[in-house]
């Protein structure tokens, strides 16, 4: 006889204000069984899982319909707390992590190792110390099931971001009554060689009974480590099928509706008249940025080209716009335009006619509790005097709301932005459709030099081919060099014309976009 299942969601259905983003949602998981569940931004996965993890949200907007069971008995989480009781835990594809805690705070968080002290056998329990020693043994142990090494007593705000992926992760390996893990998105921020560790962490789960609902938009991912795959589009489950028996071109088509070329190919070569004029030259650069080494970064970008910075985690790529733009203290010369660019004045840089889009979309790329015209709009507003009608001489300045709709109407619709209209608060949207509005915004700046890092990170198939060639249409209709930061190696030979490798802080070397994934290679591990 057929054990039942772990896990059997039921005629799901789910609206915001009218607005219906599940339609009978039906999902059933095994114990040890990993499920794929794919679909474009806004296909309606976070809300299921949200839906799944009991979600404050989701009680706040009007609750939802069909039923949830676990292990045949009907549950109604009424919050994360009820979720956890019951063997569940969640990554989230956005951070939940203390930033001034260590690792080893973090994963055990609320379920801190104690020991009776002298005052606590007096007056009371709430007197005990934390063990750390036996806090520390745990947070290892948990750190080890990953099979990745991290260092469980760094803070959080001096990590990678990599590893504060891990110590999410880590915190919910630590938990005994683990029973469904759901990864949103675990591996958007992760080298392929920090992926690959991850996935392997995913199969010792499964062989240790633990279910997994793993989310993401590497394809390749799904087909390696997942016994089912469960496809969405548009609030509904449109197909279900054995990984082993699809592929990721079928995939794709299910996700998006049409055929898209989810494989990366070199840039091809447009009629563009290429300059040979550097206008922007960077010389013994150093960043201090935590968990980034960037300690002697010589580069030059020509004028009109798109110039790719890869690098396994940690070797200095995303340092250098960090640290040319001033968010972390940086050290060096930089010329723009022939004309010296002081460091550490962000302001000086963005008057300079520079633009950057983080690959920290809620910290640092995002107003998330404002609409979508006011993130698109209020840089270029505030730096640049744009989308202002002026008054008696200029003495009195006001927003041109009509203008700023019609900017922002212009890049949902170039973009594909899903969401209810430029009104919607930037917090409500996926985390890919951030992306996109992290990427507006810049555009509207209208840059000489647009600094991008990771600009598809939790972006699916469909809307990256979209991103990638809304940068290189960019670059060629507005003459702008952009300098784009990866992880993603094969998306750099997409869109950029050469692409440099930074390793143990410098620039290992400079190739055309056109050479061999092996060269490349060679060169990411040439100063490690």
């Amino acid at each position: 006889m057929e054990k039942a299942p772990l896990l059997e969601m039921k005629n799901i259905k789910k609206d915001f204000f009218g607005n219906q983003v599940l339609s009978d949602i039906n999902l059933t998981l095994h114990e040890g069984e990993v499920v794929g569940l794919v679909g474009e931004n806004g296909a309606g996965k976070s809300t299921l899982m949200k839906i799944l993890f009991g979600a404050d949200v989701i009680r706040e907007t009007g609750g939802y319909g069909g039923d949830i069971l676990i292990n045949s008995k009907k549950v109604d989480f009424q919050s994360p707390f009820d979720a956890i009781a019951a063997g569940i835990g969640m990554v989230h594809q956005e951070f939940s992590l203390i930033p001034g805690f260590s690792a080893t705070e973090n994963i055990l968080l609320n379920r801190e190792d104690k020991r009776t002290s002298v005052l606590s056998k007096i007056v009371s329990d709430r007197m005990d110390i934390l063990d750390r020693n036996k806090m520390d043994d745990n947070a290892q142990e948990a750190i080890q099931k990953m099979g990745v090494n991290i260092d469980r007593n760094m803070k959080i705000n001096n990590m990678p971001v990599g590893h504060r992926q891990f110590t999410e992760i880590a915190r919910e390996l630590s938990k005994e009554q683990l029973k469904l893990l759901i990864l949103d998105e675990p591996t958007a921020v992760l080298t392929e060689k920090e992926a690959e560790a991850l996935l392997e962490s995913i199969r010792g789960m499964s062989k240790r009974g633990i279910a997994v609902i793993f989310i993401t938009h590497r394809l390749n991912e799904i087909l390696a480590v997942c016994d089912k795959v469960v496809t969405m589009r548009d609030g509904y489950v449109v197909n279900e099928s054995p990984a082993k028996d699809t592929s990721v071109k079928e995939i794709t088509q299910w996700m998006v509706g049409r055929s898209v070329s989810a494989a990366a190919a070199p840039k091809e070569q447009d009629d563009r008249v290429r300059s040979d004029k550097t206008i922007l030259s960077v010389r013994k650069l150093w960043v201090d940025m935590p968990g980034e080494t960037v300690r002697n970064v010589d580069l030059d970008v020509k004028e009109g080209e798109i110039l790719g910075i890869g690098g396994l985690a940690g070797q200095g790529k995303l340092g250098i716009p960090n640290g040319i733009m001033g968010l972390y203290q940086a050290g060096g010369e930089v010329e723009f335009g022939g004309e010296s660019i002081a460091l550490n004045n962000p302001r000086k840089c963005l008057d300079e006619g520079f633009a950057f889009v983080s690959e920290d979309r809620r910290g640092v790329g995002l107003l998330l509790d404002e609409s979508l015209e006011w993130n698109v709009s209020f840089p270029a507003m505030q730096i640049q005097n744009k989308y202002l009608k002026t008054y008696l001489g200029g003495l009195i300045k006001w927003r041109d709301d009509a203008t700023i709709k019609e900017v922002t109407d212009r890049y949902i619709d170039e973009l594909k932005i899903k969401c209810r209209d430029s009104k919607q608060k930037a917090k409500e949207l996926s985390g890919g459709n951030q992306q996109k509005v992290c990427l507006a915004k810049a555009f509207a700046l209208e840059p000489k030099l647009l600094f991008v890092s990771e600009p598809t990170r939790g972006i699916d198939v469909g809307a990256k081919a979209l991103v990638l060639e809304a940068l290189k249409k960019f670059n060629r209709e507005k003459k702008v060099t952009i300098v784009m930061v990866s992880s993603e190696l094969e998306e750099l030979r997409q869109t950029c014309d050469r692409i440099a490798i930074v390793s143990g802080g410098k620039v290992a070397g400079i190739l055309p976009a056109a050479e061999s994934s092996e060269k490349f290679g060679e060169l990411m591990l040439k100063n490690c």
